[in-house]
């Protein structure tokens, strides 16, 4: 499951990143799922950063976590011209690793620390086509 943040935080991203927020719903209106992220880098040099995705568990292992992160990366590549898109994942969440993988992305780094101090995190990146090397 995605870390859980405060109302401001989400409220702060929809309002600097609308872009980058997306919500998946049942045709009962339902939320499936969402995944919200941001575009980092200066001048020409961007990228795509997955903040969160989450999706309900009786809407996963159909594709709609898939779906999604292809829905930010298409808007990393072709809103912001980014490099590659990235996320952080924490080490111990194989199942995510692998889902990742699978999609296409590498661990470029592991980060000591990164969750409180106690537990470390994967940097995990995909290139877009921009990133031709």
């Amino acid at each position: 499951l995605t870390e859980n943040y405060n109302l401001g935080f989400y409220l702060h991203y929809s309002a600097n990143w609308p872009d980058f927020y997306s919500m998946g719903k049942h045709p009962d209106g339902q939320t499936m799922g969402y995944i919200m992220g941001k575009a980092e880098g200066n001048g020409e040099d961007w990228h795509g950063h997955v903040t969160a995705i989450t999706v309900g568990p009786e809407f996963r292992r159909v594709g709609l976590a898939n779906q999604m992160m292809q829905w930010l990366e298409e808007m990393s590549e072709k809103v912001y011209d980014g490099y590659f898109v990235d996320l952080f994942v924490r080490a111990s969440n194989s199942v995510a690793v692998e889902m990742y993988k699978h999609m296409g992305y590498t661990v470029y780094r592991r980060v000591i620390g990164y969750y409180s101090g106690e537990e470390d995190a994967c940097d995990m990146r995909k290139a877009l086509p921009r990133d031709v090397n």
